[in-house]
């Protein structure tokens, strides 16, 4: 009963903060909780509430392999563009991550880059492809405030900009091979350095799939 005292009161310490910073209500709030809760996103604990699950060497290789086959096959299915609205929507989400950068808004940064990446997705025009995508959006947040936190001690969020931007100077180039080598040598998983040593789940066939990025990596 205390356990259960203690988790309950954590959780609505959790529900307050949330919804006060997000302006919704209490039940939408909880339907999301759940959801998260049952995709394996967040976990309830006692005397701490809410928090989101920590990845392991195994989640992360499973995030960062989906995440290169969803964004190989858009640019297989949409690379040359010939859809002006998508090559504009681009340039809206890179905008957009130049305003925050300019702020130096770090969060907002990340949510727009994120926007950024689906826009590219999204060049394919497949729906199913992009919505799959969409729903990695937590996780793939979270390798992606991982590897800019990695990143920053040699580039700031200027830096990481004109990654972006060159990204998509080569997207509008319309070479589908160019742009596969470019994400190939896109910086997103600067974070694997050492990463063994920061989370646990060390998988044969993670540890297999870590010492494969490396050696390419020596190789660029």
């Amino acid at each position: 009963m205390i356990v259960g005292g203690d988790l309950l009161c954590g959780q609505r310490i959790v529900e307050n903060r949330l919804t006060t910073a997000l302006g919704i209500s209490r039940p939408p709030l909880r339907e999301a909780l759940r959801v998260l809760e049952r995709e394996g996103l967040v976990q309830a604990q006692p005397r701490r509430g809410v928090i989101v699950t920590p990845l392991t060497l195994h989640d992360i290789y499973e995030i960062v392999t989906l995440r290169g086959e969803y964004e190989r096959m858009a640019v297989r299915l949409g690379v040359p563009c010939t859809d002006p609205e998508r090559l504009h929507r681009c340039r809206t989400e890179l905008a957009g991550m130049a305003d925050a950068a300019g702020d130096d808004d770090r969060a907002t940064y990340l949510d727009r880059s994120f926007r950024f990446h689906v826009s590219l997705v999204g060049l394919a025009g497949h729906r199913r492809l992009e919505d799959g995508y969409r729903s990695l959006q937590l996780q793939l947040m979270l390798a992606m405030a991982r590897n800019r936190r990695a990143r920053e001690p040699t580039e700031d969020l200027r830096g990481d900009l004109a990654r972006h931007q060159q990204l998509l100077d080569v997207v509008e180039h319309g070479d589908p091979q160019e742009v596969l080598a470019e994400l190939a040598a896109h910086g997103d998983r600067t974070f694997l350095d050492d990463i063994e040593a920061e989370v646990d789940g060390h998988t044969d066939v993670a540890l297999r799939w870590l010492a494969q990025q490396r050696g390419r990596q020596e190789e660029q």
